[in-house]
């Protein structure tokens, strides 16, 4: 498959009066033509910066990029002007971002924001403007488009706001569509219909799609391949199947055990991750999770884990994975102790 975006290495960091957050930590990963790759972990671990990164919409006076490289057709975004970065903002990668109440304007017609971005980019006049703004509001599912273009914010109800977002981010026809919680404070019902609208539209216009989300049941429905991040760091990643089925970081099996299911007991409380995540303020010396993991080995908190290869697309940074902790472990369980 043709590679559309390469991130290696990337790394983040925020300004505070008490020093910088390292809030993404070496972040890398692969988004091939027309698939769907999601980003998962809890809150604070990382995913959204990484989102904004890309799009590099984190203000300078804030947070700066201070490592890594982000290729998108062979150029790196983290070193483009920012002239050429908004010509490619909206054009050839687009993000929806959490919040449609706080990201559309209340006070300008639904039309008037889908169009300008079309005149911005392709500079066509209002009447073609016009004319993509309703086919992209017939693609996304929203009825009778001409009047709906007239209409504001508040005429409409969350699921067809949550619409309007993926239109406007649309209506370019970028090669890249971020997707930042686009389910955040949706009931299930509209849920499925806006995972199912991302799944439509991914066959019909081949988009491929960068999903941010802590919802697991999201990533099972939509994602090809999946990467969970924590604290600042990509800890396993691989096919949306292997994720599931066979999970081999402990914050991984942790995450999916918290999770409700449908045939569980229900007699039986869900298992959640004890302790917090670390302070990356000072990111500790080894691997972040250890001291919340139950398995962890004098290594893990003396020493960052490397990289295993589990799979032809499985990896996992654990040391539990780890070749030479395995043949430890086998001598450890052999009868001579050898």
């Amino acid at each position: 498959m043709e590679k559309l975006l390469e991130v290696d290495g990337l790394q983040v960091a925020f300004k505070t009066h008490g020093g910088p957050i390292q809030a993404v930590r070496g972040v890398s990963f692969t988004l091939h033509k027309g698939e769907t790759i999601a980003i998962v972990g809890e809150s604070g671990c990382g995913k959204s910066v990484t989102a904004k990164s890309i799009m590099r919409l984190i203000p300078e006076h804030i947070g700066k990029i201070v490592g890594g490289k982000m290729l998108f057709q062979g150029k790196d975004l983290a070193q483009l002007p920012e002239k050429e970065m908004r010509e490619m903002r909206g054009s050839q990668i687009s993000m929806i971002f959490q919040d449609a109440m706080t990201s559309l304007n209340p006070t300008i017609s639904i039309g008037e924001q889908i169009m300008e971005g079309i005149i911005r980019h392709q500079k066509v006049p209002r009447s073609e403007a016009k004319r993509q703004a309703t086919e992209i509001l017939q693609l996304v599912g929203i009825a009778n488009p001409e009047s709906r273009l007239k209409q504001y914010l508040h005429q409409f109800s969350g699921g067809m706001r949550q619409r309007i977002m993926i239109a406007i981010a649309l209506v370019c026809k970028p090669a890249i569509l971020i997707a930042d919680e686009p389910t955040t404070a949706l009931d299930v019902t509209i849920q499925a219909q806006i995972i199912e609208l991302f799944q439509t539209i991914q066959r019909k216009t081949g988009v491929s799609i960068i999903m941010i989300t802590h919802d697991l049941g999201v990533v099972a429905k939509i994602a090809d391949r999946v990467n969970v991040m924590y604290a600042g760091k990509v800890v396993e990643s691989g096919p949306v199947r292997e994720i599931f089925y066979n999970p081999q970081h402990p914050y991984t099996k942790g995450l999916l055990s918290s999770m409700p299911r449908l045939d569980a007991d229900r007699n039986i409380p869900l298992s959640p991750i004890p302790g917090t995540p670390p302070d990356l303020f000072a990111p500790p010396a080894g691997c972040a999770f250890a001291a919340r993991c139950e398995y962890a080995l004098e290594v893990c908190r003396a020493h960052q884990p490397e990289e295993t290869q589990l799979g032809s697309k499985h990896v996992v940074s654990c040391w539990l994975q780890d070749p030479r902790a395995k043949k430890l472990t086998t001598a450890q369980q052999s009868p001579t102790g050898t």
